[in-house]
């Protein structure tokens, strides 16, 4: 089996706003691939062709791919009248459902122009019981998203983020299971099942192991209000050798990705992204030692 460092790559704004700085980033310290969420502080949706061009070629240039798109795209309320709760944009606007389907076919070609065929997709801002109370009208929307992607080849990957509906592994696996497309799975994220203080090994990933295709990797501890905290891979609570153990068992052959949300006090998201490098590298050297 492919080796994990062999897979691995990370989103470019963990490391700068500056994608030349980040491609750097990704090239000097041996990562294979790249994600896009954000470039000069600006939403990868928002890239015009020309910028998307230019940032293919500068990764190639580096013997980078470019992996998925981590786009914002569900990442708005089903209602507008109807309260929820809010998360992390990035750098994009509240904005409608219809609007979000635009940003879905802008997201699709984006997608085709920078090489990939992932699209990183949520289940829309949290509501109340959601699975219970909203099941239907969420796979609704994920069904013709799931739809318009097959048309075009390519794959939506549904991530688990608490302050989404599939907030949670049992959640997003639900949503996965009924919409039965092959054209969505799930990007699997350990460490926001631990930010949502839900144990992501073995309940979390148990329940999605079917559907994984994609592995984002960051690390959290709590503090003593039980309030999550951003620390660097290997030094929080996530059981990550026991996670790529099961994965190596259970053949996943995907990618993963840095998205480490970590910055030490008084330093850059830079250095955060590779003491969080350092602490992987340091856990898969003692997994390759057992």
């Amino acid at each position: 089996m492919e080796r994990i460092i062999d897979r691995l790559g990370v989103i470019t704004d963990e490391v700068s706003s500056d994608i030349i700085t980040a491609l750097d980033f990704a090239a000097a310290n041996g990562l294979k691939h790249i994600e896009i969420r954000s470039v000069d502080n600006r939403n990868v949706l928002v890239l015009s062709d020309e910028e998307a061009d230019r940032i293919r070629t500068e990764a190639q240039s580096r013997g980078l791919f470019i992996s998925c798109i981590a786009s914002p795209v569900f990442k708005c309320a089903l209602d507008a009248s109807r309260q929820v709760a809010e998360g992390d944009r990035f750098n994009q606007a509240e904005r409608s459902v219809t609007e979000h389907f635009a940003m879905l076919e802008r997201a699709l070609e984006l997608g085709e122009r920078l090489g990939t065929n992932r699209i990183r997709i949520f289940s829309f801002w949290r509501e109340e019981e959601p699975i219970a109370r909203f099941e239907a009208e969420i796979v609704s929307h994920l069904t013709r998203a799931a739809k318009l992607a097959e048309e075009r080849g390519m794959l939506l990957l549904l991530e688990n983020e608490p302050s989404c509906n599939g907030g949670f592994a049992v959640e997003i696996a639900r949503l996965a299971a009924v919409v039965q497309s092959p054209a969505l799975r799930i990007l699997w994220d350990p460490g926001n099942e631990q930010y949502g203080s839900k144990p992501s090994y073995p309940e979390g990933y148990s329940a999605v192991r079917e559907f994984i295709a994609h592995v984002h990797l960051k690390d959290v501890v709590l503090d003593a209000e039980g309030k999550p905290r951003a620390v660097p891979i290997g030094a929080g609570l996530v059981p990550y050798e026991a996670h790529f153990h099961a994965l190596r068992e259970d053949g996943y052959t995907g990618l993963f990705t840095i998205e480490t949300h970590y910055i030490p006090e008084g330093g850059t998201a830079l250095e955060g992204t590779a003491m969080s490098l350092t602490g992987l590298n340091t856990l898969l050297e003692r997994l390759q030692s057992k």
